[in-house]
């Protein structure tokens, strides 16, 4: 397992950005305010009743509709009328099928060449959390990131330097295209199979863990270069996104510790990022290896990595063939030059991205229930708020004002951290080693069955329910997955009711 002291692994961040992120402080508060928001996002110490807003995942934006499949498809709860227009013709994009060119739809055209979904929507059906190909040839809402390490003085500095987060496969690219327009072969698809191991909780309760092994079946361009590593990702839910973008750094930064310095065995660290709008390093907070800075600039990445389609942010005309593949980059794009210099100018990402902000955090069910605050207790008692941090204050000035000034309910730090060499996958992205991912946001999670359609968790959807999620854990995470292993039954059902609830 790659380790973060070898050689090849970035450098943590640059000490010059983290101090003035962090010095910041809350520099969109008042004092008064200051005072408020620590009182009201300091941890819970009784859990004889919920806390005030417990409930109100998202704010004052929290969807209170019928708990149904599209629970997760609501729009904030207070923006404005105006605004409802804008998120309703962002979904219409967002569930848009591209076509490939040339085409008659000239302002649909622009497929691929090489692609993994035809729409946003075929990979976050419903807005929800995505699902290995198990049992089934459906890979859609999954696919494999293809990366290798630096080999270079220069490939080293250019990933210190914040240029790049890693180094693509030469001929296969970012990541496993397991789709192409008519006339070019697809790169491959993804294979995996499982091997099971047990482990016995306390009272003798047996869980098997299933470990999987990933390959590329029928590879359409030769072999991959024997340095790349694949790392399989799953969507995640999409709730939430623009009230995380609008937590203050500083309110992040708080909670990092990447040198342990307090000795708890919790290194939260943080990842900093390009912004390709301003070119700027700043906090990385979306992504399984949080990669991305803002919900735009993780849209664009997907319009052009899992589709194929440019747009402002990311230029791609021919999404990811690289220059090995010349049939690839001959055939035509959808560069219509009367509508833009890219495929889905703007306002077709700005639209993306104002629906991707603006879809609301479910209300909490049974939030004030005993056996749900029971399982609050042993979810705080067992350690998983160190990294799963329950509650923030986004920024007074936010750039949407049905972002600013909510007390929100994300349960994460947003950080990295080293879960161990069972979840690692030996693929470092930027600041974040082989072995580290960004603490997920557990908003939602007791709804994946509903809005989804099952229960597979962590980043490659190995884990089949909540409690396989949480023997998953290592590293960082060791002591709390221990302590969970430890509890009596009852206690650890106490806490799946609690996380049913979120």
């Amino acid at each position: 397992m790659p380790d973060r002291a070898e050689g090849g692994s970035a450098p943590a961040m640059e000490s010059g950005v983290i101090d003035a992120l962090a010095a910041e402080g809350r520099d969109d508060l008042s004092e008064a305010d200051q005072i408020r928001v620590q009182a009201v996002t300091r941890p819970a110490a009784n859990f004889s009743k919920a806390e005030k807003f417990e409930a109100m995942s998202g704010g004052a934006g929290t969807s209170i509709a019928s708990v149904n499949q599209d629970s997760f498809s609501q729009f904030s709860a207070n923006i404005t009328f105006a605004e409802e227009e804008t998120f309703k013709l962002g979904n219409a994009l967002f569930r848009k099928l591209w076509v490939s060119s040339p085409s008659s739809t000239q302002a649909s055209d622009g497929l691929g060449p090489l692609y993994n979904a035809r729409a946003c929507q075929t990979c976050h059906l419903k807005d929800g959390r995505g699902h290995p190909p198990d049992g089934s040839a459906d890979a859609t809402s999954m696919f494999l990131r293809l990366a290798r390490a630096p080999k270079t003085a220069e490939e080293q500095a250019a990933i210190a330097a914040h240029e790049v987060l890693n180094f693509p496969d030469p001929v296969y690219g970012t990541q496993l295209q397991d789709s192409a327009v008519p006339g070019l072969p697809a790169e491959g698809q993804m294979k995996v199979s499982y091997t099971e191991t047990p482990v016995v909780l306390a009272g003798g309760e047996t869980v098997f863990l299933r470990k999987p092994h990933y390959s590329i079946d029928k590879p359409g361009y030769g072999a991959l270069d024997e340095a790349t590593t694949l790392s399989p990702r799953v969507t995640q839910a999409m709730g939430g996104l623009g009230l995380a973008e609008a937590i203050h750094s500083a309110d992040i930064l708080t909670n990092a510790d990447p040198d342990d310095k307090n000795g708890d065995g919790i290194s939260g660290k943080p990842a900093a990022v390009r912004d390709p709008a301003s070119g700027k390093l700043t906090l990385g907070r979306f992504g399984w290896k949080a990669q991305s800075a803002t919900v735009r600039q993780q849209s664009a990445n997907a319009l052009a990595g899992d589709i194929g389609i440019s747009s402002p942010d990311a230029k791609r005309s021919h999404g990811d063939c690289t220059a090995a593949q010349t049939a690839c980059l001959a055939l035509a794009d959808g560069v219509q030059p009367r509508l833009g210099d890219t495929e889905a100018p703007d306002p077709v990402l700005n639209l993306i991205t104002f629906y991707s902000e603006n879809l609301a955090v479910p209300a909490r069910r049974k939030a004030g229930f005993a056996e749900t605050l029971a399982g609050k207790k042993v979810f705080y008692e067992t350690g998983c708020i160190a990294c799963h941090v329950p509650k923030f204050v986004t920024r007074r000035d936010a750039a949407n004002k049905a972002h600013a000034f909510q007390l929100i309910w994300p349960y994460s730090d947003f950080l990295l951290h080293d879960m161990g060499e069972g979840l690692a996958d030996g693929q470092k992205v930027g600041e974040a080693s082989g072995s580290e991912w960004r603490t997920p946001p557990l908003w939602g999670i007791g709804l994946t069955k509903t809005v989804s359609g099952h229960t597979f968790f962590l980043h490659d959807g190995r884990a089949r329910n909540l409690t396989e999620a949480i023997l998953w854990h290592g590293g960082e995470a060791a002591k709390a997955r221990d302590r969970f292993a430890a509890l009596e039954k009852a206690d650890r059902q106490a806490l799946m009711t609690f996380l049913e609830s979120l």
